[in-house]
């Protein structure tokens, strides 16, 4: 299987993640080989430039002719449109097995993979949601389109980290999308930190705010995240990958926030 991983062209890969990570038709202009999929963890971060940038495009320039509160949540909704609600999907998922299936493994990976969502999780989206349109709202328009570009493909590097510190928690039989990803090797996560420090290393430096606190407080909660998360189910699942992803990304804005202010 590595083999024929290797043999994929490196453009196939990425345009895999795109289709994966989006509900964007980019499969109607290309279909890479389904090994590709495999390997899309690798080119999340990328996909946060696209998802990132429109929302920073629609905060920025929906200001100009909108009042602001209504582009707040114009912003998240093109974002849900993009990629389908995908990592929230996976947040009301892992609120629901995390919040009813107390410490019993199996339970937790049942409700996970059940396709109603609980209390635990239509609460979590609601506040998960008000939370994220409160600290952009906070933010002069400029600087909210700033941070969400840098915001975004930086969580997904983060929580890339999941699939290196802990195994697949399910088989690929039992998988959601009967895909499970493989191991990152160090060549992908050397592309992986180019493609989430990137456009972070440009915010920082353009904004002036302290680095020590926008990436070192992020990376706690997802530590904290990590130790729940292999507390209780000794490994990752989708679900758990696209929960840390949006509550990461959710922390760096307010550590912003409460910077500025």
């Amino acid at each position: 299987m590595e083999i024929q991983l290797d043999q994929t062209r490196w453009y196939d890969r990425i345009w895999a993640a795109f289709i994966f990570f989006t509900r964007l038709p980019f499969w109607r202009l290309h279909q890479p080989p389904k090994d590709c999929y495999k390997t899309v963890v690798e080119h999340w971060p990328l996909t946060g430039w696209l998802t990132g940038g429109a929302m920073a495009a629609t905060l920025y320039y929906g200001s100009m002719v909108m009042n602001y509160p209504i582009v707040v949540i114009a912003a998240i909704v093109v974002r849900l449109l993009i990629t389908g609600a995908l990592h929230e999907d996976g947040l009301a998922d892992f609120l629901d097995g995390f919040g009813g299936g107390g410490k019993d493994r199996q339970r937790i990976l049942d409700i996970m993979k059940d396709s109603h969502i609980g209390t635990y999780g239509v609460l979590g989206l609601i506040l998960y949601e008000l939370l994220l349109g409160a600290t952009l709202f906070s933010m002069s328009p400029m600087m909210a389109a700033l941070t969400i570009l840098a915001a975004d493909p930086f969580s997904k590097m983060v929580t890339s980290e999941l699939i290196i510190m802990m195994p697949y928690a399910r088989t690929e039989e039992t998988a959601k999308n009967k895909t499970v990803y493989r191991k990152i090797d160090w060549k992908a996560g050397v592309s992986l930190a180019l493609q989430g420090l990137i456009p972070m290393a440009a915010y920082l430096w353009y904004t002036g705010l302290p680095w020590e606190m926008i990436i070192f407080l992020p990376c706690i909660v997802m530590y904290f995240l990590y130790l729940l998360i292999w507390n209780r189910l000794r490994g990752y699942t989708g679900d758990c990958c696209g929960a840390v992803c949006l509550l990461v990304e959710l922390a760096v804005c307010l550590v912003v926030c409460a910077v500025i202010r």
